[in-house]
């Protein structure tokens, strides 16, 4: 069969193929969108002007007689964990300006 065989469509059925049509679009466009989102955020994530790096030349004074126990990097934190006179604490660092966030400090009940 040719495509100059092909009997005209009826009414209705041009109807559900004009709006299948318009669906197709729709979906496509969405897509398209959806698309060029994703590849914005990637390319404002890698050229993104983050130019902050902490320096090398910081200095976290420890009380007198402690020790580092261990550290670890999570995201934005840096946490050290410090063994000073049987008790154990935690200090956590931002990560990119390297200074104190925080202090957990761990006890022996009496």
């Amino acid at each position: 069969m040719n495509d100059d065989d092909e009997k005209p469509l009826d009414p209705a059925a041009e109807r559900i193929v004009a709006k299948v049509r318009w669906l197709m679009l729709i979906g496509g466009g969405t897509m398209l969108i959806g698309i060029a989102a994703i590849f914005a955020v990637i390319g404002y994530r890698v050229f993104k002007g983050e130019g902050s790096v902490a320096s090398a030349d910081v200095v976290a004074q420890l009380p007198k007689g402690a020790r580092i126990v261990s550290t670890a990097v999570a995201e934005d934190r840096i946490a050290v964990t410090i063994e000073t006179g049987g008790a154990i604490e935690i200090r956590t660092f931002d990560a990119k300006t390297l200074k104190p966030a925080g202090r957990l400090r761990f006890t022996i009940e009496p």
